[in-house]
């Protein structure tokens, strides 16, 4: 009985959380970047910078002096970087939510309260292989975390069904934003909110399709189903 109650108050408070796609941009320079912004800003309200400096994962990407155009839009910048003190304080006041993986090389403690002297949303960013016990004594410090459901790095990477436990894991102790980055698209997503996310971040699906705002409309489609 008293799980069936659980159940049923977990089930309501979810249905109160915000739902939100995010499309995630890739981008070698500021020209590819305004481009790839511009396909997608009339049509969401929150878009993700991955910035990757070719240590931390393999690929590159927005890893360069960049501006970002002022159009009614929120940028978080997923930190895939090994170094993320040092983009924090160069680039941490052109974004809204600042996003640091777990295993970085920087001291999580001293992340979070860099990033929240700058007065924006934390985040913290799990790979495949950490586990959700790893991050529990920050929960309380942060806004959001992210689930990855693929090894980080690239667009298109091989999407892992088995993270969803994570994030079912995840929910049953923590109230706050669930965001999954990776292999999210019109089958998976539907998958990932079952399990407990809320923000659901979406690159090759969106940003590789030939009509993008498509993309985002079938996105919002399957959260509604």
């Amino acid at each position: 009985m008293f799980y069936l109650f659980w159940l049923v108050l977990s089930i309501k408070k979810l249905k109160k959380m915000k739902y939100k796609i995010i499309p995630a941009i890739i981008a070698k320079d500021q020209k590819e970047l305004e481009e790839m912004i511009f396909k997608v800003d009339s049509y969401v309200d929150l878009i993700q910078l991955d910035v990757m400096d070719g240590k931390f994962v393999k690929n590159k990407s927005n890893f360069f002096g960049f501006s970002l155009p002022t159009r009614g839009i929120n940028y978080e910048a997923h930190l895939m970087v090994e170094n993320p003190g040092v983009w924090i304080e160069k680039y941490g006041n052109l974004v809204d939510t600042i996003i640091v993986h777990f295993e970085s090389s920087d001291d999580l403690s001293r992340l979070i309260n860099k990033i929240k002297a700058k007065k924006k949303k934390v985040g913290v960013a799990l790979n495949p292989e950490t586990s959700i016990e790893e991050i529990k004594p920050y929960l309380k410090k942060i806004d959001q975390v992210l689930i990855m459901m693929v090894h980080p790095g690239q667009y298109g990477a091989r999407y892992l069904s088995k993270m969803e436990e994570k994030i079912k894991e995840l929910r049953e102790i923590y109230k706050g934003d669930i965001e999954v980055d990776g292999g999210i698209n019109d089958k998976t997503i539907v998958q990932v909110k079952k399990a407990g996310a809320n923000l659901f971040c979406s690159g090759s699906y969106i940003m590789k399709s030939k009509k993008p705002a498509e993309a985002i409309r079938n996105l919002k489609k399957c959260l509604k189903n």
